[in-house]
């Protein structure tokens, strides 16, 4: 194996276990919220379908893209 082939190896392998490990983090941080507590907030809020598309920013890419 090449040292530039075992560079890229190790770079992608020590992102995987960061996103992995972040993934944790978020979801240590995320608060428990229960059924009554999540039906209240559906009532006050409304519902994410319903939101409109220009009050919504998708965070999705940017999770996705470690950013």
């Amino acid at each position: 194996m090449e040292t530039q082939d075992l560079k890229t190896l190790i770079k992608e392998s020590i992102r995987e276990v960061l996103r992995e490990e972040r993934l944790l983090l978020c979801q240590m941080l995320m608060p428990y919220v229960s059924d009554q507590e999540q039906q209240d907030l559906d009532t006050s809020f409304g519902l994410p379908q319903d939101y409109e598309t220009e009050d919504v920013t998708d965070l999705t890419d940017w999770i996705k893209n470690d950013y």
